[in-house]
């Protein structure tokens, strides 16, 4: 005699048929149609033989066949949960936190808001944010998410999503702006003092559309308009702030401010893009892919640019 039995599934339905007396009343338990149920219980009856149930007015009376299965039924049913739990549990352990790679100013309020929907829609899942403008080797495994700001990737290993198209404009302070003005435009600039990157040219880590505009600048300013000279997009930032000069910021970077006062608006032709890049090893990951597409979507509603 063939003993196998694998529609274990069907148990769930007869002990719910067998507590609740009929397939309408374990229907609403189980959150399937009454058919359905009624489906399952001939399918069961059949593979095993049996008649489990007498069907009469009063709706579903089990046989005594049934009674004497109910006890194992219900143990079947409480090991299916007992393993259901514990493969979830096992999920969780085996989840690693995925490593996201961005500049500082990328780290703002408003990514922190995006990870914190993410974190509560999906329990269990653990970030590790490393802040560098060093382009990490994602292929190597040195991160697993980046978001850059480049006019394209080179890299054809990783998974590309473009985000937002990224412009940069001048900004100055408030109180720069009310003491000296502003130029109107790039042709503009006779007599007021400028916040650069770098002491030539933009170091490469810095965004290509801040790059573009901040070379447009110095091919158009004499040395001695320079006021100061930074490293980096923060730094850039502070001294606008502070009043030493009009400065190349990102707009979505300048909105998120709220402070600074535009000059004029974006060149032509210095935008670039921000892109969500992910090696092909962490993709495979299911819980990555559900970051990507959870956050691709928020991200450019919330620094799309305002131009």
């Amino acid at each position: 005699m063939n003993s196998d039995f694998y529609n274990w599934s069907d148990i769930r339905v007869f002990s719910a048929v067998l507590k609740t007396g009929s397939t309408l009343a374990a229907s609403k338990q189980l959150g399937m149609s009454q058919p359905t149920v009624a489906r399952r219980i001939d399918a069961l009856e059949h593979e095993l033989k049996l008649t489990l149930f007498e069907r009469d007015t009063r709706g579903f009376q089990p046989t005594k066949c049934a009674e004497k299965l109910s006890l194992l039924a219900l143990e079947i049913e409480e090991k299916n949960e007992h393993f259901a739990v514990q493969v979830e549990k096992c999920r969780h352990t085996e989840l690693t936190p995925i490593r996201i790679t961005a500049p500082r100013v990328n780290f703002s309020a408003n990514f922190a808001a995006i990870l914190s929907d993410f974190s509560a829609a999906n329990p269990g899942i653990d970030f590790e944010l490393i802040s560098s403008s060093e382009v990490l080797d994602l292929a190597a495994g040195d991160a697993d998410v980046a978001v850059r700001i480049a006019s394209k990737i080179l890299d054809d290993r990783l998974i590309c999503t473009k985000l937002t198209t990224v412009t940069t404009s001048l900004y100055a302070s408030q109180s720069y702006a009310a003491q000296h003005g502003i130029p109107a435009s790039i042709d503009d600039l006779e007599g007021h003092r400028f916040v650069l990157f770098g002491s030539e040219r933009a170091p490469f880590h810095i965004s290509a559309s801040s790059i573009s505009l901040n070379n447009l600048l110095r091919d158009r300013i004499k040395p001695s308009q320079i006021a100061s000279q930074c490293s980096d997009i923060e730094g850039v930032l502070t001294a606008v702030k502070a009043g030493f000069g009009l400065g190349p910021v990102p707009t979505s970077l300048a909105n998120d401010d709220g402070t600074l006062v535009r000059c004029f608006e974006p060149p032509t032709g210095t935008e670039s893009s921000s892109w969500l890049l992910i090696s092909p090893e962490a993709y495979r990951r299911p819980e990555v892919k559900a970051f990507a597409t959870f956050f691709a979507p928020r991200f450019r509603a919330i620094f799309k640019p305002k131009l």
